[in-house]
């Protein structure tokens, strides 16, 4: 195996972090701060490198590692990469991204702390190829930078169609990852999936109100510019809601807002925070909804609702099964305390 000398720095590098993890804790580091003396010797005895240095040869050869390395602090970025077969090194608050996106990241992936504070320290000790985030984060980008080249990558820009923003941010990240031919298939599949799934749809659906709760009384309502109405566009839905939204698409309103558009069919798509299940129950606002009356409220699973691709699947799939089978009335138990975007 022939390995290039920027690759073998970073291989070294990694090999390493590896040792010092595999070292006793109590032997890392003396009271002082300093590396205490068996690491200090380990570290400095010819050979001692061996054995990590090829376990990160062998990682660094293996398929599933054969490409760059890349560290995410965005959940959307990372979502599209672990589809893609590259999931990222390290992501930001992999907890979080499980409650919100819907699914956990994969084992291999670090958790590297807070999306807005960053462990610089373990994040350069794993030795990233790239560094992805998304405009959010640009003010770390300075202090990322020095670890490893930043790439930002946007999303939901207003006046321009979310699709095709889709399938461009999955392309350039295939690109990125070395996984291009993936980034053609994802694409392909899910246009193919949204398809399949319009067809099979009612005939005759009632415009959809689509929120998640952010307390008792108060929504984010999805419209225009937002990953949801894109997919309901796809699938050939109506959506209720025809006010301004923000950047992200949405509107945030009170729950009386919601009581003018009796017609719609409300879809809410959790988690919910923690209280507002029990505070429902008893919310004059909420049960004189005209859905709520009704009783053909749509509860889907926790789906990130400014994600790409896999979080466009993911809703396209939990709404038309949701409406195939004329959904019973929500139940509101799932609960979380995370933040989210």
């Amino acid at each position: 195996m022939t390995v290039s000398p920027p690759s073998l720095r970073r291989t070294l590098r990694f090999a390493r972090s590896l040792l010092r993890a595999m070292m006793p804790r109590s032997t890392r580091r003396c009271a002082t701060g300093r590396l205490a003396t068996p690491v200090g010797t380990a570290l400095a005895t010819p050979g001692a490198l061996a054995v990590p240095l090829f376990l990160a040869l062998t990682m660094s050869a293996s398929p599933t590692l054969a490409g760059p390395r890349i560290a995410s602090l965005d959940w959307t970025l990372a979502e599209t990469l672990i589809a893609l077969g590259a999931p990222p090194v390290a992501l930001a608050q992999t907890g979080d991204y499980a409650s919100w996106v819907g699914h956990p990241a994969p084992e291999s992936v670090i958790d590297m702390g807070l999306r807005s504070q960053p462990n610089l320290e373990l994040l350069a000790s794993l030795a990233p190829d790239h560094i992805v985030i998304s405009p959010m984060f640009a003010n770390l980008a300075p202090r990322l930078s020095a670890i490893a080249p930043v790439q930002t990558f946007s999303m939901y820009t207003p006046g321009e169609a979310v699709w095709p923003e889709l399938e461009s941010l999955t392309r350039k990240l295939g690109e990125l990852s070395q996984r291009q031919a993936a980034a053609e298939r994802l694409i392909e599949e899910a246009g193919n999936d949204i398809d399949a799934l319009a067809a099979r749809l009612p005939t005759a659906t009632r415009p959809l109100l689509v929120v998640q709760f952010m307390d008792a009384r108060h929504v984010r309502v999805f419209g225009a510019n937002s990953l949801f109405d894109a997919v309901m566009s796809r699938l050939g839905l109506d959506n209720a809601w025809q006010q301004p939204t923000n950047a992200w698409g949405f509107s945030l309103a009170g729950l009386e807002r919601l009581v003018s558009l009796d017609e719609a069919r409300l879809v809410v798509v959790e988690p919910y925070p923690a209280g507002v299940a029990e505070a429902l129950t008893t919310s004059g606002l909420w049960q004189h909804i005209g859905s709520v009356e009704r009783g053909d409220v749509v509860t889907l699973p926790p789906v990130w609702s400014f994600g790409s691709l896999p979080s466009a699947t993911r809703f396209a799939g939990f709404l038309a099964t949701a409406l195939s089978t004329d959904s019973a009335p929500a139940q509101v138990t799932t609960e979380t305390d995370h933040d989210s975007h």
